[in-house]
């Protein structure tokens, strides 16, 4: 077995690697995040207006994230990655410049647009480059670096808010996310894309758009490995990516003062981070042994939100740590299936039924949260992924090779 560091193409790979990271890492350096709800209220802004305008986010997301994954299979990925911060950045000036529920609706329609274009780009550039290394194989290891790097920024970014808020307002808040979306546009500048082969095969398709978009539904539709990864992808992470938002109302049930209720939060996203980094380690297990990890995890959630002590956060970020472990996997055994040259649309299909299902159980949690409490309803939403365990478990899946680099 050749390790990286032996692999001819190991310096191109390693450089590849570290401008994803750095990517993924400025995307989620908004200083924005912790405070734009604070911006709506102080605007005036009743709470039905700020969900309205959170539910033009999502929606705006949803309609635009196929047809931008068709368009980063027919243009450039690369300019999709450009474009997308660009477009973020774009509308968070609008809020600051024009502060007004018309501007901060056109912002989230902008951050929705910017968000779909990266959505799909991001994993179809990253795997088609390291394939075109000879190192697809560190796909699922790399993808979970950077989303620790992408939460690390997160967590950065919120501690850095507080001391750029008191010098300087909601103002420079808003510019330094803007300089944020500006860096990590030149960041996707810097990504290699090599399709000039694609790029001709899409200029003699005279259906345009509409050939990427079928070749993508019939690989989908053709594919049983394609269709099992997305849809288990689909059920993965909408659960926990929906879950995420109410962490706070849980720790906050749990009686913890509320200064302790971030430090609860922290736990989890902790345990989050965690599993991104340990996704060296879980490729090696097979579908049996992921399922039993999911199941597993799905336990420990339940126990540890119907504990009511916050003391049992420990084990909600220990579930947390697994469902993002298990969301790499699923989108690295889609992205290993995919044998077409429509991987971005794929991948914003899936990305589509997330969204989709996300809002699911956003009203689910909704509906139950007005006859149970919010222990009960997280403990009835890990039930859920005793099902995805199931499925992973149905088939013995090979054990996938080590990934290039595993001992170096």
């Amino acid at each position: 077995m050749l390790t990286l560091s032996s692999c001819p193409n190991g310096a191109a790979v390693r450089r590849l690697e570290r401008r994803l990271c750095l990517y993924a890492g400025l995307e989620d350096f908004v200083l924005l995040y912790p405070l734009y709800a604070l911006l709506f209220a102080e605007q005036g802004l009743s709470t039905a207006e700020i969900s309205s305008l959170f539910a033009l986010w999502s929606l705006t997301g949803l309609v635009a994230e196929v047809p931008s994954g068709v368009w980063a299979d027919l243009v450039s990925r690369r300019l999709m990655l450009v474009a997308g911060p660009c477009l973020t950045g774009a509308g968070f000036a609008l809020w600051s410049l024009v502060p007004s529920y018309g501007a901060f609706a056109a912002g989230f329609v902008l951050w929705g647009l910017g968000g779909s274009l990266r959505s799909g780009a991001y994993e179809a550039l990253a795997h088609d480059e390291l394939d075109r290394l000879g190192a697809a194989s560190r796909y699922a290891r790399v993808m979970g670096r950077a989303a620790a790097w992408s939460m690390a920024a997160t967590a950065t970014a919120t501690a850095v808010a507080a001391p750029v808020l008191a010098v300087g307002g909601l103002p420079a808040v808003a510019a330094a996310s803007v300089v944020a979306c500006g860096l990590c546009a030149a960041a996707g500048a810097a990504l290699p894309e090599h399709r000039e082969a694609v790029a001709a095969a899409a200029d003699d398709d005279p259906a345009g758009a509409s050939g990427t978009l079928r070749a993508g539904l019939a690989e989908v539709r053709g594919s049983a490995p394609v269709r099992r990864a997305l849809l288990l992808g689909v059920a993965v992470t909408s659960l926990w990516g929906a879950l995420d938002e109410y962490v706070p109302l849980l720790a906050a049930a749990t009686g913890a003062a509320e200064p302790a209720v971030p430090l609860l939060v922290l736990v989890v996203w902790a345990g989050v981070t965690a599993g991104s980094l340990l996704v060296g380690r879980g490729e090696r297990l097979t579908g049996r042994a992921l399922g039993l990890l999911v199941a597993g995890g799905a336990l420990a959630m339940a126990a540890g939100a119907l504990s009511g002590h916050p003391a049992g956060f420990v084990l909600v970020g220990a579930g947390f740590l697994v469902f993002q472990l298990a969301d790499v996997l699923v989108d690295a055994r889609l992205q290993a299936a995919i044998t077409g040259p429509s991987r971005a649309t794929v991948t914003s299909l899936a990305g589509l039924g997330s969204g989709a299902a996300t809002l699911g159980v956003y009203g689910a949690y909704a509906t139950l949260s007005g006859h149970a409490s919010h222990a009960t309803v997280f403990a009835l939403l890990a039930l859920p992924y005793l099902a995805v365990a199931a499925a992973l478990s149905a088939r013995r899946t090979p054990r996938p090779s080590p990934p290039d680099g595993a001992g170096g």
